[in-house]
C-alpha cells in the first residue's frame, strides 16, 4: 500500500519561512510527477507547484519567486520551501504524486493535508 506523509506546517509570520516534505511510503512502486496543491476554506483546491520526474517545474504565478519545488528520487520525497509567506498563503497544502504501483495503473494519490498559517 503506498502512502504519502507530509510534514512541515505551522503558524509562521508574514514574510516568514516554511519548508513542506512529502515521503511515499510503501514498496515496488514508481514515482512520475509529484506537486502541490492547497485550498483554503471556502474556496477550491488549486494547484501551487508540480515538478516532474526529469525535474521540470511549473508554479503558480500566485507564488512564482517566492515558492520553489523540488524533489529526492532516493528518499522518494518532494519538497515545497516557502518564503515571503503572506497571508493569503493560508491553507491546507495537500501533496499529490502520480504513482505506479506493481500490479496496478499508474493512479493519484494525496497526503492527508498539512495546515500553513500565516498571521502576526
Amino acid at each position: 500500500q503506498v502512502q504519502l506523509v507530509e510534514s512541515g506546517g505551522g503558524l509562521v509570520q508574514p514574510g516568514g519561512s516554511l519548508r513542506l516534505s512529502c515521503a511515499a511510503s510503501g514498496s515496488d512502486f514508481i514515482i512520475y510527477d509529484m506537486g502541490w496543491y492547497r485550498q483554503a476554506p471556502g474556496k477550491q483546491r488549486e494547484l501551487v507547484a508540480t515538478i516532474t520526474d526529469y525535474y521540470s517545474t511549473n508554479v503558480a504565478d500566485s507564488v512564482k519567486g517566492r515558492f520553489t519545488i523540488s524533489r529526492d528520487n532516493v528518499k522518494n520525497t518532494v519538497y515545497l520551501q516557502m518564503n515571503s509567506l503572506k497571508p493569503e498563503d493560508t491553507s491546507v497544502y495537500y501533496c499529490n504524486a502520480r504513482i505506479k504501483a506493481l500490479g496496478q495503473p499508474a493512479s493519484d494519490y494525496w497526503g492527508q493535508g498539512t495546515q500553513v498559517t500565516v498571521s502576526s
